[in-house]
């Protein structure tokens, strides 16, 4: 029989991928010179997003895993001008419950780090997939978004690994 925390974990686990489809699902929408372009956010197995507009690369944790993490208390953050290959990591992020390395999902140049993640980084449990993005990648490779997946992909890897 399962334990009763056991059963609380795996509800807010299943909460956490439901509401991180949710919110992925929703088509960003930004305003360029008067004209709409439309965000096409990717995802990793590792759970970092990947919001991509033109050549650039909104990366930061996903709601399921800031749920996961638990409260974050740090957010370590590379330089702009940073170079990294798909896969590396990027940097840290340490809450409460552990410390996990976050993963460039493609390669590319860092354009612009979060400040606001250093002054506050609980900002990544109010807002994972919004305001507390955690770099700006100039894309080395394009091509590379092919190997990540997209909003359905991550629901149904979120699902399979709340059971």
């Amino acid at each position: 029989m399962a334990s009763s925390a056991s059963v609380m974990f795996t509800h807010a686990v299943r909460r956490s991928a439901l509401q991180a489809v949710r919110s992925s699902s929703r088509s960003a929408v930004s305003s360029s010179f008067g004209s709409l372009r439309l965000m096409t956010t990717y995802y990793t197995p590792a759970h970092e997003y990947c919001k991509v507009d033109g050549k650039v690369a909104t990366i930061g944790i996903t709601d399921f895993a800031q749920a996961a993490l638990g409260d974050i208390v740090f957010v370590d953050l590379p330089e702009p001008g940073d170079d990294f290959d798909a896969k590396d990591s990027f940097g840290s992020v340490e809450s409460v419950k552990a410390a996990s390395d976050v993963y460039a999902p493609v390669s590319g140049k860092v354009l612009e780090v979060n400040e606001a993640l250093t002054d506050e980084p609980g900002m990544v449990n109010s807002n994972a997939e919004d305001d507390a993005w955690f770099i700006k990648l100039e894309m080395g490779d394009e091509g590379e978004l092919e190997s990540l997946m997209n909003a359905e992909q991550y629901k149904e890897h979120c699902e399979k690994e709340a059971h």
